[in-house]
This record gives C-alpha cells, structure tokens and sequence, in this order.
C-alpha cells in the first residue's frame, strides 16, 4: 500500500476530510484506487464541497462495483449519488435514472441490507412526491426494521427523521416532531455519519420552518453549531438549508452572521438552478432592509423577483421605508389579493398591518390583523401569536386607545421575549413608548424608546433608529452634532467624569455598549479624547 493510500484512509476515519481528499486523490493520479476508496474519496470530496470531484468518484465507484460483479455494493455507490442529489428539483431526470439503477440491482435481492434500507428511503420520498402519504409512511418503517436490526446508525437515523416527516404530512404534528427530536438527539450526539447529519438536520429546519417553531429550530441550530465547531473543514449546508438558517440568524438578532449565510446561499444556489436562488435573493435583501441598505436590497428583491419568487411583503416594506407610502400601500394590497400559503400569506398580514396603518386605512389594518390573529389562534405559535398582538396593539395606538395598546403589546414584548426575538422586541418597545406618550407618561416613553434604541444600534438597524427620532419622549435631550439621545447621555456621563464602569451602571448597559457609543460620539463630532468630549459638552450647554 503506497503512502498516500494509506494517509487517506487514516484521515478518513478520523473525519480530516481535506487531508483525505487530498491523500486520496494524490493515491489516485499514482494507482487508480479500488471502488470502496474511491467512495471514500467521493464522500470527502462532497463534505468539503467539491461536488462535480465528488460526483466522478462516486460514478467511478459504482463502475468499479460492477465491474467485479458486486450489486450491493454498486446499488449502496448509487444510492449515497442519489443522496447527494435528492434535495435538487433541477436534477429530478438524474434522480430517476440513479435510482432506476439502485432498483434493478437489488431487484431480486430479498435479504435484508444498508442498500435496501435507503433504497426503501428513497422509494418512500417519491410515493410521497406522489401524493400516496400511506405507502410512503409504510416504506420509511420497514426501512427503520433494517436499520435497526443490523444496528446501522446512518440508515436508522435517515428512516426514523423520514418516518417522523411522514407523521408531519399525515397532521400528526406531535407525534412526528417528538421522531425528529430523537433523531437529532442523535446525530447533534456525533453517532451519525456527516452526510446524512446533514440531509437530516435541514430536513428538521424545513419541518420547523413549516411549523412557524423557531424555538425548536434555534434549539437545534444551536446544538449543530457545536457539531459543526468539531469538523472545521466541512461545508454541511447546502441550498435552501442555508437560507432558513439565514432567516433564523436574523430573527435571534446575529445579523452579521445572517448575511453571510444568505451570501453563501445565493453564490451557491445562482450557480444550478435560477429558480431555486429566489428564496436566497430575497432573504438576502429582507436583511439590507432592516439595515438601512436599501440599493442593495431593491437589486435583491429584483433578482428574486427575476428567478420566480414574487418579493412582497420585502418591497412594499422597503417603498415604506423609503418614504413612499403610495407605492407601499398599492403593492401590499396586491399581495393580500394573491398570497395564499399559510407562511406566506402570515407574512404579508404582519407587514399589511404597518403599511395600512401609515397609509391611515385604520379599518383595513384592522382585517388584516384579525386574519393574522385567526391564524395564530389556529396553529398556536408564538411568533404568530405575537405578531398578531403587535398588530393588535398597533392599531389599537391607531385609534386612539392607548391603553388598550399597551396591555396588547406587553403581550407581544413578552412573547418576542421569549423567542427571543430581539429586532421585533424592539420595534414592540417603540410602539409601547408611543403609546405612553399619549398617555402624558413622557418618562415611561422615554425609558421604552432608549431600550428600543438600544438594540436598534446593537443590531445595525438604521431606518429604525431614524424613525425613533419622532418618538423621542418631550424632555428626551436634544440631539447634537448628529448624536442620537443615548450618546447625548453618554457624553454627559463624560463630562461629568465618570468612568465606563460607572456609566455602564448608571445607563443599565455594558461596558462594550459604552465603548461603542463613545467610538461614535469621537467620530460624530471628530473629537480625540474625553477631555475634548467634556469641553464640548459644556460649549453646548448639555449640562
């Protein structure tokens, strides 16, 4: 055995993918290597990301398996391609065609096997492609039987995730994501091989995203972090996976982190099918919204809209933000007409609130939110359960029924709260702020709009702290120099020389959040030092 044979199949089971692609392959230019190395080297080229590397090993193994007349062997090469592919709606003919071939080779095989396991997997993912949920369900637990016979962890794993998926389309909701929890009990445990962590950690994403359960969803994300921290060198998520990721990074606030995920989805999906880039367009540019970049969002809107995805409610909210209510009000109407998917269509009632609210359609805001509240009451969320108070609570400041307002979007500040929701917490905080403003309670709404300011400044989101300038409470300090009322207080702190620990306890914020703010106040009014900073603060009267 030459060096680099054996290297790479050394770092193969230590799971060092790019050592052993790379020993591997260098084994391979040497000697052409044999039908289980070359699905070896085939299944560390796709974990690192090297597909088309990937699919000409894997189609070379199963030569090599058949060449020496092993069936099994060539049907489990087909089946790990057919993996690899499954999720791609533009390779449905390939799809086929592999699986065709896994067929006619375990055809008259009638012991129980790994192959026929997947084999019954796949079949059963395609009984309910077409509509037959009974056949499909029945295909996943004889699948399971094998797996768990011949205590194969992958093929258990996949069969248990399929079987609960299953359970999902039947409506049985409890049951089926109590199957994905075990599941992922199990593979966040490191005892399922990669690639099938992979297929089936998305496979819970898409479940929770289905469910509107993003506290399951973070959960489990979280858990795949770790996993993901112990194998550096991998690239475990593919296509729309990334994009619900993308999406629950920014709902829990780590913005920076959600762009990047939506960067790599497009990059990713653009490069096959057009069609399967919009949802990554369009989360992309729902993110350069809310961050107040808003060329960078029309493009993306424009490029979901391009590859087949229509981009409301994002568009109508981006006009809104621009400042043209007229547009906003036309397209968000447009889209209450044609949205009907239960995900969707809770989207648009969520954004229809804010957009017919500014709009002055208090009656039309109004319907809207009933619906949202209608479909929360049904499916028992709580995202949706807040975004319906919130819009409660908006109109409720809309009508003149402050109070009321206030008891609603407590309601939802404590819902976001606990998804945790940190952005929509926010905006709920500004709502509440001006509705205790009406009420005449000018320092309650001056201590919920400097919370909302807060976070608005952690996260980056600058149409919403433009906004809050409207909002500032009446003995809100006066902006200076382009200071925003949190840093007019800061600077105050500094001229009264107190140092970033005391202002931290004095403003109930940390000292990183300080440290920032004081950054700002140097580069705003292009000062050097807190000397410089107390000297201003007196020429400025802001004592």
């Amino acid at each position: 055995m030459n060096d680099s044979l054996h290297q790479g199949r050394a770092a193969y089971e230590r799971q060092a993918w790019s050592e052993a692609h790379a020993a591997l392959s260098e084994a391979d230019r040497a000697s052409p290597l044999d039908a289980e190395d070359l699905d070896r080297l085939a299944t560390a080229a796709g974990l690192i990301g090297l597909d088309e590397a990937s699919a000409a090993a894997r189609t070379r193994a199963f030569q090599r398996f058949l060449d020496r007349g092993d069936s099994r062997g060539a049907a489990a090469s087909a089946l790990w391609r057919l993996l690899s592919i499954s999720e791609q709606k533009n390779r449905q003919a390939e799809i086929g065609g592999w699986l065709a071939r896994a067929e006619r080779l375990l055809a008259g095989d009638a012991e129980d096997s790994v192959a026929r396991g997947f084999l019954l997997c796949l079949g059963g993912r395609r009984k309910a492609g077409e509509g037959d949920l009974p056949g499909a369900k029945a295909a996943f637990t004889e699948a399971l039987a094998i797996g768990e016979r011949l205590r194969h962890a992958d093929l258990t794993a996949l069969a248990r995730h399929a079987e609960g998926r299953a359970m999902l389309w039947q409506q049985q909701t409890a049951a089926g994501m109590a199957c994905l929890d075990e599941v992922m009990v199990a593979v966040s445990a490191g005892e399922v091989g990669p690639i099938v962590t992979g297929i089936v950690y998305c496979s819970v994403l898409s479940a929770c995203h289905e469910l509107f359960d993003q506290r399951r969803a973070h959960e489990w994300t979280g858990a795949m972090t770790s996993w993901c921290a112990a194998h550096p060198d991998m690239v475990p998520f593919r296509g729309q996976c990334l994009v619900r990721r993308s999406e629950l990074l920014q709902l829990h606030g780590a913005w920076d982190d959600a762009v990047s995920e939506a960067r790599l989805a497009c990059e990713r999906l653009a490069a096959g099918d057009p069609a399967e880039s919009a949802p990554a367009f369009y989360q992309h540019a729902e993110i350069c919204r809310v961050r107040g970049d808003f060329d960078a969002a029309e493009e993306g809107y424009r490029q979901a809209s391009r590859a087949g995805r229509r981009p409301q409610p994002g568009l109508a909210l981006l006009r809104l933000a621009q400042g043209d209510a007229a547009a906003a009000d036309a397209a968000i109407r447009s889209a209450l007409h044609e949205t009907k998917g239960q995900r969707a269509r809770a989207q648009v009632l969520h954004a229809a609130v804010e957009i017919l609210l500014a709009s002055a359609d208090v009656a039309a805001a109004r319907a809207a939110a009933g619906e949202l509240e209608e479909l929360a009451r049904r499916v028992g969320a709580p995202t949706l359960r807040a975004a319906a108070a919130q819009a409660a609570g908006a109109i409720a400041l809309a009508a003149g029924a402050p109070r009321d307002a206030v008891g609603l979007l407590r309601e939802a500040w404590e819902l976001w709260q606990d998804v945790p929701a940190p952005y929509e917490v926010a905006r709920v905080r500004a709502l509440i702020g001006a509705a205790y403003a009406a009420l005449g309670d000018d320092e309650g709404a001056r201590m919920e709009i400097d919370a909302a300011v807060e976070v608005f400044e952690q996260l980056g989101a600058r149409p919403d702290l433009g906004r809050m300038m409207a909002l500032q409470a009446p003995d809100a300090p006066a902006p200076s120099g382009g200071l925003t009322g949190r840093e007019v207080e800061v600077l105050r702190q500094i001229a009264a020389g107190k140092t970033n620990r005391a202002i931290a306890a004095e403003l109930s914020i940390s000292e990183k959040t300080v440290a920032r703010h004081i950054s700002n106040i140097f580069t705003k009014l292009d000062l050097s030092s807190r000397s410089a900073a107390t000297a201003y603060a007196y020429e400025h009267k802001l004592l």
